[in-house]
């Protein structure tokens, strides 16, 4: 039976409408709500409602919709329920009135800003709902394990939405990286464009940093490789500046992220770096990545934004393109494609283990390892959060601390 699917959060990467029409960026037709079109298409989703803040952007967002999607592949019903209703200017609670209409085995996403993450995921969770928030969940390692207390109490699955776990050349390159020896040297960046400050403005600085928002993908995927031999256990955070605040947005253009890391067998030491930033120029791609990894015994290197695919037009000139995270193109009979890119699949397997569960087929628990559940990415969170700790102080060192289990608990 069909489960149902409530999106909390309108913006780019749920709809793709920003600031009054499409994204310019990669995401003009929106990842969240065309992935849950598909799968009530497919028969894995039924109803799809869609809650937001501002009730007057849904006349926009019901165009938009139909334009990018509705119009452009076969069969494709874009029709969704809003919350709050079209008049209403500021509800910030109307995602609550959202949840009333959704049943406990349900799915809620939550793509919002980085510092309502929390209450919104919490009251999901109370309501029962298997929950899929963007990156980070959280912004502290307090609220992390809160999340996780209560996810287990309610039995039902929270993870973190991380499509990098997806991509087969990051999977291939995790699997590689195990066979490796020990840990030594991690290295990565991640940018967008300066666009994106005038896309976050309403919360880049205030409520969030480029580093929760782009470090964690990095963070994750380091983690989710070597997590199972090493572990972080201490942080220094450097930042460049200038660039934001000349925009009247009080926020770090790069921020570096410097990790100590102990092979937990051996106690031989490693380094990762990680770097982001949203104040690079307009190029070929909306977003660099790319990262270099450094074992005992070889050593890998990805540049995810270039797989040697590019494409010239006179509207849009040159770029080069990635439909293995969203295929956007139509098949030959009209027909959305895109089942097999990552960015769907991250969303569409969460969808599918949260059916299982709500069928009695499977519980929560069968889900770590294989997602990146809330109980297997807290060590993410307290490096994020260190990161955050260390600016605030002048970049001083922020340690983690660990149980006896190997659980991270504390940072200091």
């Amino acid at each position: 039976m069909a489960i149902n699917a409530l999106m909390i959060g309108s913006g780019e990467y749920t709809t793709g409408y920003v600031h009054g029409s499409a994204s310019t960026s990669d995401k003009g037709a929106g990842v969240v709500a065309l992935t849950m079109m598909d799968l009530r298409r497919l028969g894995f989703v039924d109803r799809i409602l869609l809650a937001g803040t501002n009730g007057t952007k849904f006349t926009g967002i019901r165009q938009h919709v139909r334009e990018c999607i509705g119009d452009i592949y076969r069969g494709m019903d874009v029709a969704f329920e809003s919350f709050p209703a079209d008049r209403v200017v500021c509800d910030p609670e109307a995602y609550r009135t959202a949840l009333s209409e959704v049943s406990a085995g349900d799915v809620v996403t939550v793509f919002t800003p980085d510092d309502t993450h929390f209450a919104i995921a919490m009251d999901a969770i109370e309501r029962g709902c298997h929950v899929l928030v963007a990156k980070p969940l959280v912004k502290t390692l307090d609220q992390h394990r809160q999340i996780a207390q209560l996810a287990k109490e309610k039995n039902v699955l929270v993870a973190m939405e991380v499509h990098k776990r997806w991509d087969p050349i990051y999977a291939d390159a995790r699997d590689r990286i195990r066979t490796l020896g020990d840990f030594s040297f991690f290295q990565s960046y991640m940018s967008q464009p300066k666009s994106q400050l005038d896309t976050f403005r309403s919360w880049a600085g205030n409520s969030s940093d480029i580093s929760y928002y782009l470090n964690a993908h990095h963070v994750d995927f380091n983690f989710w490789a070597v997590g199972s031999f090493a572990r972080p256990v201490a942080v220094r955070a450097l930042a460049a500046t200038g660039m934001a605040k000349s925009k009247g947005i009080p926020t770090e253009d790069t921020i570096t992220l410097t990790v100590d890391w102990i092979n937990t067998n051996s106690g031989h030491k490693a380094t990762g770096i990680y770097t982001s930033s949203w104040v690079a120029p307009r190029s070929d791609v909306h977003s660099q990545q790319r990262f270099f990894y450094m074992g005992h015994q070889g050593e890998v290197t990805i540049d995810q934004a270039h797989r040697g695919y590019s494409v010239a037009t006179d509207a849009d000139g040159f770029a080069s393109a990635n439909p293995l995270f969203m295929k956007y193109s139509p098949d030959a009979e009209g027909n959305f494609a895109g089942q097999s890119a990552y960015g769907y699949q991250s969303i569409a397997d969460f969808v599918k283990a949260a059916t299982s569960i709500s069928q009695k087929q499977a519980t929560a628990a069968d889900f770590r390892g294989r997602l990146a559940t809330v109980e297997d990415t807290a060590t993410v969170t307290a490096v994020l959060e260190a990161g955050r700790r260390s600016l605030d102080r002048d970049g001083s060192v922020v340690t983690l601390e660990y149980d006896s289990t190997g659980s991270v608990v504390g940072l200091s």
